[in-house]
């Protein structure tokens, strides 16, 4: 990249993270969007509308308010220093609620770990890639008492809170900011979560996941997909990614067993 053009990126990056909206997303994701965006030969107004767009589709979105960190922190502060009192599932479900990823899995969300961690179940350690506010079901999940649980995301402050969270309940592990794009994993996980995140990687960039799931330190990688988009609508959306999902593996060449949900489809694969 030239001189000007990186001044151009630079601007561009700037001018993203002086929004309020996305001030607290990784900055190596917003210029890798951004330097995505350059290339496509639009101008200025129509390349900054679509890095805010691209933006907003694969992070802010799934909010539909600002999360209040401050007021959870201070609610965290109170709770006792144990996941599986009812307080603390309370407090849990009323924060997965914000974030609509984990909304519409709280219909199902004993279930889900249940019976898609049976296989390999009590979880030692988890990796957590694209996490969201998912790190707040441990409670529903079938893990060891001490386990261990790394997580990213390209939010700041949402990593912030889950670090205290971690703190507050003392586990082991750490949540950090990332760039899956551009990130490396060295700690060894019994399993890794990549849940609803392929769809948005592949929005970045088509055909990243078969380098990233190589990749990843684990044993077993959960993998789902939703079955309608966020405005409730199913498009064949469950037939559509079952089909990519099968297509990714193939070529892989892993094995997997396959679980269905009323608002998920999700597929334990085992690194071989």
């Amino acid at each position: 990249m030239n001189g000007s053009n990186s001044r151009e990126l630079e601007t561009l990056v700037s001018f993203v993270l002086a929004k309020k909206k996305y001030n607290q997303i990784d900055r190596g994701l917003i210029a890798a969007i951004v330097k995505q965006e350059l290339g496509k030969g639009r101008n200025d107004k129509e390349t900054r509308k679509a890095i805010l767009g691209k933006l907003h589709q694969i992070g802010c979105a799934y909010f539909e308010q600002q999360p209040a960190y401050k007021k959870w922190e201070t609610a965290l502060s109170t709770l006792p220093d144990d996941l599986q009192a009812q307080v603390t599932r309370d407090f849990c479900i009323r924060l997965m609620q914000q974030h609509h990823s984990t909304h519409e899995r709280l219909y199902i969300l004993e279930d889900f770990f249940q019976q898609t961690l049976a296989p390999i179940q009590p979880i030692p350690s988890i990796l957590d890639l694209a996490c969201g506010l998912n790190p707040l079901a441990l409670p529903w999940m079938p893990i060891k008492r001490n386990v261990q649980y790394y997580g990213c995301d390209i939010f700041n402050d949402m990593t912030q809170f889950l670090q205290q969270f971690a703190t507050h309940f003392h586990l082991a592990g750490e949540f950090t900011t990332c760039n899956i794009f551009d990130s490396s994993f060295s700690t060894r996980v019994k399993v890794a979560f990549l849940l609803k995140t392929l769809p948005c990687l592949e929005q970045i960039q088509k055909g990243f996941a078969p380098a990233l799931l190589r990749k990843i330190p684990a044993e077993f990688i959960l993998i789902s997909y939703p079955i309608s988009s966020l405005s409730g609508r199913s498009k064949g959306m469950k037939e559509t990614y079952s089909m990519q999902f099968k297509s990714l593996i193939e070529t892989l060449g892993w094995t997997y067993q396959s679980f269905s949900f009323s608002s998920e489809i999700a597929f334990l694969v085992e690194k071989r």
